[in-house]
C-alpha cells in the first residue's frame, strides 16, 4: 500500500461529475506498408493478451476503506479486467478530423470509475487514408505529462522495421516512491513519519519568504511577480459543465524557434503569446475582453531527469499575457518580462522546499473547488497554459509511424479551458481542452492562434 503525496491526492479530493481529474494523449498513426486487413485486430488482440504482465501505474487502484477519502493510498489490483479498460471504435465515414475531434471530446467528458485501475486505452480506426488513433487517458493523480511522454516512448520504437509489439502496460515502469514501513513494524513507521514531518518542517521558512513574494505582502514583497487573485473575472472563469470539446493545432518547431530569435526570446514565450493573441480576439469579438490582463497558470515540471516515480512532479508559476495590449510586439515584450521575473522567482527556491512551496501556492486553489467556490469568485489564474517536450525522433508503433500528437487535459469550476503543447519530431503540437457549454466556440481559439503567429511572423519579419 502507498500514500499519495498531498498533491497527488489534491487531484481525488476535488474530482466531480462535472470536472473529473484525467488527463489524456491522442496519438494519430499511418499503419505500415503493406498492412493486412486484420492489422488493427491484431493490435487489439494482442494487446488484452493476459493482465499478468501488467506494471504500474496500470495495476494500482485506490484501497477502499473508510479513510481512503481523507488518506488515499494506492494497492495493487492483480485482476484488472483488460476487456473494459481496452476498447476498440470506429469513426462513421469519411473519418476526418472533425470526427475525430467528436469522438475524443466525447470520451473526455466522462470520469474513469474510482473503484477500478484509473486508465482507459481507446484504438479508434477510420481515419481517412487508413490511418487509426490511440486516446489514452489516466487520472492526474497517478501521472503529470513528463511521465506520459516517457510511457509513451517506452511503448514505440525509433525503427519503422521494428514490428514488435508490447501494450505500454507491460513495459518498463515509473518507480513507486519508497512504500510505508509494514503495520507490525510501529517503531518504523512512527520513525519514518518524524522523518518526513522533519525534512518538511525544515523547509517552512524558505516556503514563507517565497509566498510573502508573490502575494506581495512583507519587506520581501516582489511587486514585478503575479499575485495571485490578480487576474480578472471573465467568461473563461465560469462554472462548467461536463460536456467537453477539443480542438488541435500543429506548426513546425523550426518555425516557431526562428521567430523566437528574431524577437530575443523564449520558445515557451512565443507560445503564450500566440496564446494571448488568441485569446485576446476571442473575446474581443464578443465584447468580453477585461480591461486588466489575463493572466495564466504554467505548470513548471520539476521532475529530475530519470525520474520515473508515480504521481505528479510538477509546480506553478503565473504569468502576465498581457491581453490588454494591443500591439503585438509590446505584448510579447510584457509576456517575456513576467516569466523571466516568476522563473527566476522559482529557481531561487532549493528543490527540498518546492513540495512544501507548490502546495502552500495551491492550496487556495484547491480549496475553493472542494468547498464549491470555484467560478462564484475572482479566479486565482485565468487559463491554464503548459509546454511539454515529447520525443525529438520519430517514433513507430509495431510499424505504424507515429504523426502527431496531441495532449488533452483536465477543467475544473472557474477553469473552462486549457491549452497544453507536446512538441514532437519536430513539430509543436497544441491541444485545446474547453468546457462545451461555458464555451461553445471554443474551436475558434484554436485558429485564432495560427493567425496570432502570421502576425508576429509580419511584425519581427523586417528586424
Amino acid at each position: 500500500m502507498r500514500r499519495l503525496k498531498p498533491l497527488d491526492a489534491a487531484w481525488l479530493y476535488v474530482e466531480s461529475s462535472n470536472s473529473p481529474m484525467h488527463v489524456a494523449g491522442l496519438q494519430i498513426l499511418s499503419p505500415p506498408k503493406g498492412a493486412k486487413a486484420g492489422f488493427l485486430n491484431d493490435i487489439v488482440a494482442r494487446f488484452k493478451e493476459g493482465s499478468g504482465k501488467m506494471v504500474p501505474p496500470w495495476n494500482l487502484r485506490l484501497v477502499q476503506s473508510p479513510l481512503s477519502g481523507v488518506l488515499p493510498a494506492w494497492e495493487v489490483d492483480r485482476n484488472v479486467d483488460l476487456d473494459y479498460h481496452m476498447r476498440h471504435s470506429a469513426l462513421p465515414q469519411p473519418g476526418g478530423e472533425r470526427e475525430l475531434g467528436v469522438l475524443v471530446s466525447r470520451l473526455h467528458s466522462h470520469p474513469l470509475d474510482l473503484q477500478r485501475p484509473l486508465w482507459e486505452c481507446h484504438l479508434i480506426e477510420g481515419l481517412e487514408g487508413g490511418r487509426f488513433a490511440l486516446y489514452t487517458k489516466m487520472h492526474h493523480a497517478l501521472m503529470d505529462g513528463m511521465a506520459g511522454m516517457r510511457m509513451i516512448q517506452r511503448a514505440m520504437s525509433e525503427s519503422p522495421r521494428n514490428r514488435s509489439l508490447s501494450p505500454p502496460w507491460a513495459l518498463g515502469r515509473l518507480k513507486p516512491r519508497e512504500e510505508e514501513p509494514r503495520a507490525a513494524s510501529l517503531s518504523r513507521r512512527m520513525n519514518a513519519l518524524y522523518e518526513a514531518a522533519r525534512r518538511q518542517a525544515s523547509t517552512l521558512p524558505e516556503v514563507a519568504r517565497a509566498m510573502a513574494k508573490i502575494w506581495h505582502t512583507g519587506k520581501d514583497a516582489d511587486p514585478g511577480l503575479v499575485a495571485p487573485f490578480s487576474a480578472p473575472k471573465s467568461v473563461l472563469n465560469q462554472r462548467i459543465t461536463a460536456p467537453r470539446r477539443f480542438a488541435t493545432q500543429q506548426y513546425e518547431l523550426e518555425r516557431l524557434r526562428r521567430l523566437a530569435r528574431q524577437a530575443d526570446v523564449t520558445l515557451n514565450d512565443i507560445v503564450l503569446a500566440l496564446c494571448s493573441g488568441a485569446l485576446r480576439r476571442f473575446l474581443q469579438e464578443s465584447g468580453a475582453l477585461p480591461r486588466r490582463p489575463l493572466t495564466a497558470g504554467l505548470p513548471v515540471s520539476v521532475r529530475p531527469q530519470g525520474d520515473d516515480t508515480l504521481g505528479t512532479a510538477i509546480s506553478f508559476i503565473l504569468a502576465n499575457l498581457a491581453t490588454d495590449v494591443a500591439d503585438p510586439r509590446e505584448r510579447l515584450a510584457a509576456i517575456r518580462a513576467s516569466t523571466q521575473r516568476s522563473k527566476e522567482h522559482l529557481q531561487r527556491l532549493p528543490k527540498s522546499s518546492l513540495d512544501n512551496y507548490t502546495a502552500a501556492f495551491m492550496a487556495p486553489f484547491v480549496l475553493a473547488l472542494v468547498t464549491g467556490l470555484g467560478g462564484r469568485g475572482r479566479p486565482m489564474f485565468n487559463v491554464t497554459i503548459s509546454n511539454v517536450p515529447g520525443p525529438e525522433k520519430p517514433l513507430y508503433f509495431a510499424g505504424a509511424r507515429l504523426e502527431a500528437m496531441y495532449p488533452i487535459s483536465l477543467l475544473t469550476h472557474g477553469q473552462a479551458l486549457n491549452i497544453t503543447c507536446v512538441s514532437y519530431a519536430g513539430t509543436l503540437n497544441f491541444g485545446y481542452t474547453g468546457c462545451r457549454d461555458t464555451l461553445p466556440h471554443m474551436q475558434h481559439i484554436a485558429v485564432y492562434t495560427g493567425e496570432a503567429l502570421e502576425e508576429l511572423e509580419r511584425v519581427f519579419a523586417g528586424r
